[in-house]
């Protein structure tokens, strides 16, 4: 319900391990899994454009500023069309 139905995206907070390997075992393959530790805006553009479900893993404490619009859920219409501004690029 969370992941459903909130204004914003969930963060989960998991040394365990349980909610990662819970929402990789509900999206499946389709799930893109990626890192900030690796060169992620190009893939995290795609999944975006394309409606993939992306997983962030190991993130630190402190966000890269180009996911706030993401993460905040910050769309806008532009013609019939629901954009999202991230960084330079209107996907």
């Amino acid at each position: 319900i969370i992941l459903d139905n909130s204004r914003r995206w969930p963060l989960m907070i998991d040394p365990q391990m349980q909610a990662n390997k819970w929402v990789k075992k509900s999206c499946g393959e389709d799930l893109n899994i990626l890192r900030l530790t690796m060169s992620y805006v190009r893939a995290l553009e795609n999944c975006i454009q394309f409606g993939n479900p992306v997983l962030l893993e190991n993130i630190e404490e402190t966000l890269d500023a180009i996911l706030d619009p993401v993460l905040q859920k910050a769309t806008f219409k532009q013609g019939p069309q629901l954009m999202i501004r991230l960084g330079d690029n209107t996907i």
